[in-house]
């Protein structure tokens, strides 16, 4: 069961990391500045926690509340 709503937020969140991660990966390969690479590496952080809240809203709405209601 998912959340279609959800599933294609985090889609769109999964997306955005991806690309925030190539940018690193291309960052680092430049030898850019350290402390750029740490900001980048920390707003990818970021994006996986807000990533991490929609896969937990999406089973708590989904997978938990089937299991309350069916008593699982």
């Amino acid at each position: 069961m998912v959340d279609q709503k959800l599933k294609n937020r985090a889609l769109h969140r999964a997306k955005i990391i991806r690309g925030q991660l190539n940018g690193l990966v291309k960052a680092i390969e430049k030898e850019v500045y350290c402390l750029e690479l740490l900001g980048q590496s920390l707003s990818i952080q970021r994006s996986i926690k807000s990533l991490d809240a929609f896969l937990l809203e999406n089973h708590l709405r989904t997978h938990v509340k089937h299991q309350m209601r069916h008593g699982g």
